[in-house]
């Protein structure tokens, strides 16, 4: 087993951070939360044990990726495998990645006996978490467990079996966190208490709302970043070369490769928009997954791939379109930007949990996909929306610091 000591003949603490590769949300966050642990402890030492596009993000902040991250079986991947256009049946989906999870749970045991960790914090680990669970034996560190949503959720549409199977998931969750309480010694809610859903885990089983209250810390939700100023949201603008008289539209669809369909009907949309608007240009954002070179070229289009810091362009833009992910919904409710968003069909937390928080928020305007594929209909939605007053709920900014106060009393 590795150790090190310090002079002082104390080992240095060390947390072992496993941020989910569903999406790019997970990474910002997660940054933002061990970037405050490390402000009250100088000397700690994070590894990350993740897999791309997180990776693309913890390389690029110059954070320390276990090497063991390399024999991790792609979860992203085999989300976009199951994908159909603009929809996914996620709970599906998550059903069939079993050889996954067991072999992603297999190399994360192997670097918790090779080295001593102090603290593992599971961001939606659901890997780790479910097999601790049934081999409590192996936990041999503090565990705290992280997610923005609680609850499977079965989609309207998909008959009996699906609402049997999701709350058959759910009863086995409440089952082993009753039968083994010691393996998660902190549970951390990135929102606050009126964001989880008032829904039932299944017939015979608890509210959502009322057993998440009493089982979870709440952090608030944790961007990850502090809000721009207006002076840096005017350089970017100047930056995009964006004119005084120009109006910029972003659009982006997160980190996965699952948002191409959505992408290609808003580039259907941009010149039904134009006409309408003259004075509106897009920029599209393909994430880290997406080729941008598969789009068409379209005129008063700019496409990019991979941007590090797009929550500084959503905050440049007049009016966003993107798809149904937390993250970049709420970095639009954040820079108070009016925005579109289009949740993935038959994904439960795109339709259920997302909309949910965002309405407390009063943040965005759901658009189903339907109304999304006819171009002129989208267009009008999207010219609606550049003008609009926003009026909702500011968003916290001291998430991770909270968030880190809770983990740290693990250490």
């Amino acid at each position: 087993m590795t150790r090190s000591w310090t002079r002082a003949g104390r080992r240095p603490r060390r947390v072992l951070y496993l941020s989910s590769p569903i999406g790019l949300g997970h990474a910002r966050r997660d940054l933002a939360i061990a970037q405050e642990l490390r402000r009250a402890h100088p000397d700690l030492r994070v590894d990350w044990l993740t897999q791309h596009p997180v990776t693309r993000v913890l390389e690029d902040a110059g954070e320390h990726v276990h090497p063991a991250s390399a024999w991790l079986a792609g979860e992203s991947a085999h989300l976009e495998g199951e994908s159909g256009e603009h929809d996914l049946h996620v709970f599906q989906a998550i059903r069939d990645m079993d050889e996954i999870l067991v072999n992603n749970f297999m190399v994360f045991h192997d670097v918790v006996e090779e080295t001593a960790y102090d603290l593992v914090v599971g961001d939606e680990s659901w890997d780790v978490d479910y097999f601790l669970h049934e081999n409590p034996e192996l936990k041999r560190f503090a565990f705290a467990w992280m997610t923005d949503f609680v609850g499977w959720l079965p989609m309207p549409g998909l008959g009996a079996r699906e609402a049997l199977l999701t709350a058959d998931y759910n009863a086995e969750m409440l089952e082993q966190r009753a039968r083994h309480r010691r393996v998660r010694d902190r549970q951390v809610f990135v929102g606050n208490p009126d964001d989880v859903v008032d829904e039932s885990f299944g017939p015979g089983l608890p509210g959502i709302r009322e057993w998440t209250h009493e089982h979870f810390d709440f952090s608030g939700y944790v961007t990850g970043f502090d809000p721009p100023s207006a002076e840096r949201v005017a350089r970017c603008r100047e930056e995009l070369g964006v004119g005084p008289d120009e109006l910029l539209c972003v659009v982006a669809v997160g980190g996965s490769g699952v948002g191409e369909p959505l992408l290609r009907r808003v580039l259907d949309a941009v010149g039904p928009a134009r006409d309408l608007l003259p004075g509106l240009r897009f920029w599209v954002v393909t994430g880290p997954r997406i080729d941008p070179s598969r789009l068409p070229e379209v005129p008063g289009v700019e496409v990019r791939g991979y941007v590090p810091d797009l929550y500084l362009h959503l905050a440049a833009a007049d009016v966003a379109v993107v798809q149904g992910g937390l993250t970049t919904t709420m970095e639009l409710a954040a820079a108070e930007v009016p925005f579109l968003y289009v949740p993935l069909q038959h994904h439960f937390e795109q339709n259920v949990h997302v909309p949910h928080r965002l309405r407390n928020y009063g943040a965005g305007r759901c658009t189903p996909f339907e109304e999304a594929s006819d171009p002129h209909r989208l267009a009008e939605a999207i010219v609606a929306q550049v003008g609009n007053e926003v009026t909702s709920r500011p968003v916290e900014t001291d998430g991770a610091v909270r968030a880190a106060r809770m983990l740290e009393e693990l250490l």
